[in-house]
């Protein structure tokens, strides 16, 4: 009995990896036997692990097919192996389909997923991520068929969304990949890069408005209340030297700078 489960074990995983459809039925007796058995028990935990063995070729199949799209192809068979085990983990035997049709979609959605959440350098909106990855998909047909790239309408056309949307997510394809900003952009021994023609903040612009809108509020000041704030704020002046100079104390010259920009910022908020 055991040598027959053996090669019946080995005829599954042969025909796995090579397309070949089974009709052995173990892999779902094997599933059965796993619903029945307690969570903590060793035999269950070896039974799903022989089962992951036993369709593993079919889980790097799938990984192969979304190679060279600018991931290492071990990181999509591990996504495709997660989602191996989550197929097995939730298939029901009571069901009755075939396990092989229940995991199909299970692995190549958690490998979709892995491209989606895993990949994009900027997020964008899910929607777009999928519609850019059937995109990919769609112009590659295209090509090959027609021998040219697809033009926006007629990739609109094809996937049925509006040709502006189709505009959107050719414009995300920005967000999967974005341009390094070390990125030389003209030749010579220290080329420019693509970051030497962005502009930075001016930290001296945040003050434009404060600076427009304050002057002609100091010049409503009394000439005293706005010497006082010249010499405290422009001169760097003390309170002290303030009130030497103007024959007064240093708590009066307090009261007066404490008035006006009580007054100042009192005109600014309206």
């Amino acid at each position: 009995m055991a040598q027959q489960l053996l090669v019946s074990r080995t005829a599954i995983s042969t025909s796995i990896s090579t397309g070949i459809s089974t009709d052995e039925g173990l892999a779902e007796a094997m599933l059965a036997e796993i619903a029945a058995l307690p969570e903590d028990s060793l035999r269950r935990e070896r039974l799903r692990a022989e089962l992951v063995t036993m369709f593993s070729g079919y889980a790097r199949s799938v990984a192969r097919r979304y190679a060279g799209r600018g991931e290492p192809i071990e990181d999509i068979e591990q996504a495709a192996m997660l989602g191996l085990v989550k197929a097995i983990n939730r298939f029901d035997p009571e069901v009755g389909d075939r396990f092989l049709a229940y995991a199909a979609p299970v692995v190549t959605g958690e490998v979709k997923r892995h491209f989606r959440d895993r990949t994009w350098t900027v997020r964008v909106p899910r929607r777009f991520q999928e519609l850019h990855l059937a995109m990919r998909e769609v112009n590659r047909e295209f090509t090959v068929k027609h021998r040219r790239s697809a033009t926006v309408a007629e990739l609109a056309a094809i996937m049925e969304i509006s040709e502006e949307e189709c505009i959107e997510v050719i414009g995300a394809n920005d967000a999967y990949r974005p341009a390094s900003l070390d990125t030389p952009i003209s030749d010579g021994e220290n080329p420019a890069t693509l970051g030497d023609l962005l502009g930075v903040d001016d930290n001296a612009l945040a003050g434009v408005v404060d600076r427009e809108s304050l002057q002609p509020l100091l010049g409503k000041l009394p000439e005293r209340d706005r010497h006082i704030l010249l010499l405290r704020f422009w001169g760097n002046q003390t309170q002290s030297e303030i009130a030497g100079q103007l024959g007064i104390s240093q708590m009066h010259v307090s009261r007066l700078i404490s008035r006006s920009l009580a007054y100042l910022r009192t005109e600014l908020l309206k």
